[in-house]
C-alpha cells in the first residue's frame, strides 16, 4: 500500500483524524525508565502500544532520536510499529531541505534505513528540493506550508505575485508537484484561517496538522477549516500533552486516556 492509502484505511480503520508525535525527551520519563540504554525505544514503544488503535498515523521527530546518538532505537521503533501495528502509517519529522546528491541521500534515510512511510520536507529550495523524495511513488511527501510557530509569518506570509508564499507553496504541491498523488502539507492549527485557504486550493490532499495540545491551536476550529467532505483529509498531532500525561510506571495508561479524549474531541467536530 502507498502512504495515501495507508492513511485513508487508518482513517476509517480507527475512526481517527489523530497523529501522535513521538518526541521523546529523557528528562521527563518515569523514573524507572531513566539511566536505561534502551529507554527512548521502550518508553516509545509503549506508547505505540497504548494508543496504536486510537490514531491514524505516528509522527517520530528525529532530532529527539539523533541528539541523544538513539537512531538504532528509532529503526527499531519504525520496525516495531510496521511489525505490531501493520496498517498504522509512520512519518518521519526531519523538514530535510536541499537539492541534488544530499537530497537523495536524506531520502534514502527516511525511506531505506529507517523504512518511514512518509518524511517532512522543507520546500524552500524549490522543486528539485522535493524531486528525490516524489522518485518513492509509494511514500508520503509532507511539505512544509503554513507552519504553527508565529514567526512563520516571516516568511509565508510574503506577497509573490498577488498570493502570499504559503499560498504559492500550496498551489505549487497540488497542481505541479504532485504527480504521484503522493504530497501532503503540513498547516499548523494555530492558525484555521490559513488551514481553510490551504483547503480551497488543495482539494483533498491530506493536511499535517501540529499545533493543539501544549501549543493550544482549536480543535473545533481546526477540524471545521480543514476536513473534507467526507470528514477526513486531515492528521492532526498531538505530542508532548499525550506523551507526558503520566509521570509513573502507568505512563502508557495515561497516555492512551488523553489519546482517547483527543480523537473523541476531534470527531465531534467531523
Amino acid at each position: 500500500m502507498t502512504f495515501t492509502q495507508m492513511l485513508a484505511a487508518a482513517w476509517q480503520k480507527n475512526n481517527s483524524l489523530l497523529c501522535v508525535g513521538l518526541d521523546p525527551d529523557p528528562a521527563k520519563f518515569p523514573a524507572h525508565l531513566k539511566g536505561r540504554d534502551d529507554a527512548i525505544f521502550e518508553f516509545c514503544a509503549a506508547i505505540v502500544d497504548a494508543t496504536a488503535d486510537l490514531v491514524c498515523a505516528f509522527k517520530p521527530q528525529i532530532a529527539y532520536f539523533a541528539a541523544r546518538r538513539a537512531e538504532d532505537q528509532l529503526e527499531a521503533l519504525i520496525a516495531h510499529i510496521h511489525e505490531k501495528h501493520p496498517g498504522i502509517p509512520v512519518i518521519l519529522d526531519a523538514k530535510r531541505g536541499d537539492i541534488g546528491s544530499t537530497a537523495e541521500q536524506y531520502a534514502v534515510e527516511a525511506f531505506e534505513r529507517f523504512k518511514a512511510d512518509a518524511v517532512t520536507v522543507n520546500p524552500y529550495m524549490g522543486r528539485d528540493s522535493v524531486d528525490p523524495y516524489l522518485a518513492y511513488p509509494d511514500k508520503g511527501v509532507i511539505l512544509l506550508c503554513r507552519t504553527s510557530n508565529a514567526g512563520g509569518s516571516d516568511l509565508q506570509f510574503l506577497d509573490v505575485g498577488g498570493e502570499k508564499l504559503y499560498e504559492r507553496v500550496a498551489r505549487l504541491s497540488a497542481e505541479t508537484w504532485n504527480t504521484s498523488g503522493q504530497t501532503s502539507l503540513v498547516v499548523g492549527a494555530t492558525f484555521p484561517a490559513e488551514i481553510a485557504r490551504v483547503r480551497e486550493i488543495v482539494g483533498d490532499m491530506p493536511l499535517l496538522v501540529p499545533g493543539i495540545g501544549a501549543q493550544g491551536g482549536d480543535i473545533e476550529a481546526t477540524v471545521k477549516a480543514g476536513r473534507t467532505a467526507n470528514g477526513t483529509g486531515l492528521m492532526i498531532n498531538s505530542s508532548r500533552a499525550i506523551l507526558y500525561a503520566g509521570k509513573d510506571e502507568h505512563f502508557a495508561a495515561a497516555a492512551r486516556q488523553v489519546a482517547a479524549e483527543t480523537r473523541d474531541a476531534i470527531n465531534r467536530f467531523r
